[in-house]
C-alpha cells in the first residue's frame, strides 16, 4: 500500500512539471535547451520537465534545480536577445526563428541565428548587427513575423 502511495505521488509530481512546461506553448524556448547552460557550460544542453520556469508566457527547461534557480533568480540574464528570433533577421527587420544551437554570447547575452550561414554573415560586423537589431527591436517586437 505504501509503494502504492509512493507510485501515485510520483506521477502526480511528473504529470504536473510536464503541464507546467507545455502551458505556455507546444513548444519551450529554446526549444527546450537550457537557457543557463550556455553560460555556466558553454554550450546548450537539453533541459526537462523536472526543472521548468515560466517567464514572460515562455516555458524554459533546465538541466538541474541549480540551473533553474540561477534563471529564475535574473531571467534576463539568461532569456536570448529578441525573444529567441534570429538577430541578424532582427537587424533587418524580420522575424526568423532562431537556431538554438547556431549561437554566441556577446557581452554576456545570448543571440541565435537562422543558420550557420546567417551566422557566418553576422560574425563579419556583430556589434553593427546588434545595434541595428536594438533599433529594428523597437519597431518589430509586437508584431508577429508574417506581418513583416
Amino acid at each position: 500500500m505504501k509503494s502504492l502511495k509512493i507510485l501515485i505521488a510520483s506521477f502526480i509530481v511528473l504529470f504536473s512539471s510536464l503541464s507546467f512546461a507545455a502551458d505556455a506553448s507546444s513548444t519551450p524556448a529554446l526549444r527546450g535547451y537550457d537557457a543557463v547552460s550556455y553560460h555556466t557550460i558553454g554550450r546548450p544542453v537539453m533541459g526537462n520537465g523536472s526543472n521548468a520556469s515560466l517567464y514572460k508566457g515562455e516555458s524554459y527547461l533546465f538541466i538541474n534545480k541549480e540551473h533553474k534557480e540561477l534563471f529564475d533568480a535574473n531571467p534576463e540574464k539568461y532569456v536570448p536577445a529578441y525573444g529567441g528570433w534570429c538577430a541578424y533577421g532582427v537587424s533587418a527587420g524580420k522575424k526568423f526563428h532562431g537556431d538554438p544551437l547556431v549561437w554566441k554570447i556577446v557581452d554576456g547575452k545570448l543571440y541565435l541565428n537562422l543558420s550557420n550561414k546567417i551566422q557566418a554573415l553576422w560574425s563579419e560586423n556583430v556589434q553593427g548587427y546588434i545595434n541595428g537589431a536594438n533599433e529594428e527591436w523597437e519597431k518589430i517586437k509586437d508584431k508577429s513575423a508574417s506581418s513583416l
